[in-house]
């Protein structure tokens, strides 16, 4: 990982991330699993990024994060891939 992908975003950079999640080709629900098991293992504070093909991700992990209390920090989406940086709640 390179000094620049830990610039704080209050600097304008890229937001750091801990962990990357491959969630590509899986349909719903696995994504959503997968992200909660992943985050379940993670310290409070640090990031998940999921990359993921599902179009319904988007409104899927709106969702989860709305209910679970983890911060969904950025959502985008390139070509035919969804990313999603969370950050587990303290």
């Amino acid at each position: 990982m390179t000094d620049s992908d830990n610039t704080s975003p209050a600097n304008g950079g890229p937001k750091k991330v801990d962990q990357v999640l491959d969630a590509k080709g899986l349909s719903c629900p696995l994504p959503i699993l997968k992200a909660r098991k992943a985050l379940n293992l993670m310290a409070a504070g640090e990031t998940l990024k999921v990359e993921a093909t599902d179009s319904g991700s988007v409104a899927d992990f709106a969702a989860f994060c709305r209910t679970t209390g983890n911060e969904l920090l950025e959502s985008s989406q390139n070509d035919c891939v969804y990313s999603f940086l969370i950050r587990k709640p303290a």
